[in-house]
């Protein structure tokens, strides 16, 4: 299920309320991938957001995700988590979570930690940023050609992240991402009815490339 659109959540787009009318405003579209980011809450705060959100995606048929904290989503008792580099070894997290749970890796622009990340058991397989990025503006440039070329090496969805919006997501969905991660572009309007306008543009890219293969 690791296809089509994958919302990013923010604590600076989504304060208070709007994290879960946001949310679900984006389910309503059709996305059925969440992941829960939140870098400045309390450790109480985090687990009753991830608990609500998860609640939320699953009333809607989606899976919810939570970024970094293998803790956390295992006491909000998420589908998975998504793991960085500096963040809880693959394989410590598999054995934390069990044989069920959804890893993903983080693999930045490098087919090398890509290998690394699918020998250690992950499930999905991150790339970006691709185009210049409101969340990570720091991180490594990745070039379209390496979604293809991971996908012919590596049996493992792959995810594309960074700077994404209705204009190039296009182009990394012909390049062959199965996942777009999409947070400023779908989150930044508080407007409920438009976020659920972009959440449905994102998923209906999926339903045109997949009617054209």
């Amino acid at each position: 299920m690791i296809t089509g659109l994958y919302a990013i959540t923010s604590e600076e787009l989504m304060p208070g309320q709007l994290l879960l009318r946001k949310v679900e405003a984006a389910l309503l579209a059709g996305c059925r991938l969440v992941q829960y980011r939140d870098k400045s809450a309390s450790p109480s705060e985090h687990y009753r957001q991830a608990a609500a959100l998860r609640a939320l995606c699953h009333r809607h048929g989606a899976l919810l995700i939570v970024n970094d904290s293998v803790e956390l989503a295992k006491a909000a008792a998420a589908d998975g988590v998504h793991l960085g580099r500096e963040d809880w070894p693959l394989d410590a997290a598999r054995e934390h979570l069990g044989p069920a749970a959804i890893i993903g890796a983080t693999c930045h622009a490098s087919l090398d930690l890509a290998r690394n990340a699918a020998a250690l058991g992950a499930n999905y397989l991150a790339f970006g940023r691709f185009f210049p990025s409101h969340t990570k503006p720091q991180a490594p440039s990745a070039q379209l050609p390496l979604l293809s070329q991971t996908k012919r090496v590596l049996n493992l969805p792959v995810v594309a992240i960074g700077g994404i919006n209705v204009d190039n997501a296009p182009s990394l969905i012909a390049a062959g991402a199965d996942c777009l991660a999409v947070c400023h572009d779908l989150f930044s309007s508080d407007n409920l009815d438009q976020v659920q306008r972009r959440a449905a543009h994102y998923v209906s890219l999926f339903d045109t490339a997949q009617e054209s293969q």
